[in-house]
């Protein structure tokens, strides 16, 4: 089968970690052709319907040359056998807008995961709220007065822009912290207008960040059975890899599995094939599906493939043709 999957820039992917590239290099070793396509490339014509440059790739095992390019043309997206939408956020309007050129391609017959309608309604942050029993205490809101006694209540709060990654832009604020006024006005400033009516989510500190914020990977509705958890260095309150986070494989807890064994059903019924929620401590704190990654490291680590897994998944949602 061709499978084909829509990515950031090639040469800025880091092979030796990026989850991407991993499940391309599985999709190969599976048997199947894998194609590559910038955001930038998809259209759509009343003659041809959801078209893009696709370009099709070669893996090798070198990571610093990870690829050979084969061939390179314009393919509707109805002809691969599945789509993999893995752009990272910015989740802006352009990634939007790729959702519903990707809704168009399924309605001409694609095959496209994580569904773009499932992208596309499902705020990766706000997304928790469906859960509450499982969800640290929460407020999401525009006003700062709300901000501010959130803040009073809580004592200690992460703060958070709802559109950020990798650990962008997120504040611990204690009650008494002489520059949370500051720090609310500038995560509440609209990136545009300059005023402060950017919604943003505050949420109660949870002290066990210090042994890991847990990434936990649902395929296909499967729980995966090992997390990774991103340990904050020395002074830091952020886990994440991309802000100096060091990440060690485990085994899920027994709390884990309940709460990605509640959640994996729902989300695997709305073409959430692959799903990356969070955890804290016993807290869930979000809900990732435009690009989940951490498949890398917990293979290192404990020889589980969950890019192998996800690609299998992928072909029993793409069956050959009778």
């Amino acid at each position: 089968m061709r499978f084909a999957f829509v990515l950031d820039p090639l040469d800025s992917l880091k092979a030796y970690k990026d989850s991407s590239v991993a499940m391309m290099r599985a999709a190969q070793a599976a048997g199947h052709a894998v194609w590559a396509i910038q955001q930038s490339a998809i259209h759509w014509s009343a003659l041809h319907g959801v078209c893009a440059e696709a370009v099709h790739l070669e893996l090798l095992v070198d990571d610093a040359e990870w690829f050979v390019e084969i061939d390179r043309h314009v393919v509707p997206l109805r002809d691969f056998a599945a789509v993999v939408m893995r752009k990272d956020p910015p989740f802006d309007f352009e990634y939007i807008t790729s959702t519903w050129l990707l809704a168009r391609a399924e309605a001409e017959g694609g095959r496209i995961f994580n569904r773009p309608q499932a992208l596309r309604d499902h705020s990766e942050k706000l997304a928790v709220a469906e859960f509450p029993q499982f969800a640290v205490p929460t407020l999401v809101a525009r006003e700062s007065t709300l901000i501010h006694g959130f803040i009073d209540m809580q004592r200690d709060v992460i703060l958070k822009p709802l559109d950020g990654m990798g650990g962008s832009q997120i504040f611990r604020v204690r009650h008494d912290d002489p520059n949370r006024n500051v720090i609310v006005e500038t995560l509440m400033q609209d990136r545009l207008t300059h005023d402060g009516t950017r919604t943003i989510m505050a949420q109660r500190y949870i002290p066990e960040i210090v042994d890991g914020d847990k990434r936990i990977l649902i395929v296909g509705g499967e729980v995966v059975p090992f997390c990774l958890a991103r340990i904050p260095r020395t002074g830091e309150t952020r886990g994440n890899l991309a802000a100096g986070g060091t990440g060690v494989a485990r085994e899920l807890s027994a709390h884990d599995r309940e709460i990605a064994g509640a959640l994996a059903p729902v989300l695997a019924a709305r073409g959430l094939l692959l799903v990356g929620i969070d955890v804290i401590g016993d807290w869930l704190t979000e809900i990732n599906v435009t690009s989940p990654t951490c498949m890398v490291e917990i293979c290192e680590q404990t020889g589980f493939d969950a890019a192998a897994l996800f690609i299998a998944a992928l072909e029993r949602e793409c069956p050959l043709p009778v």
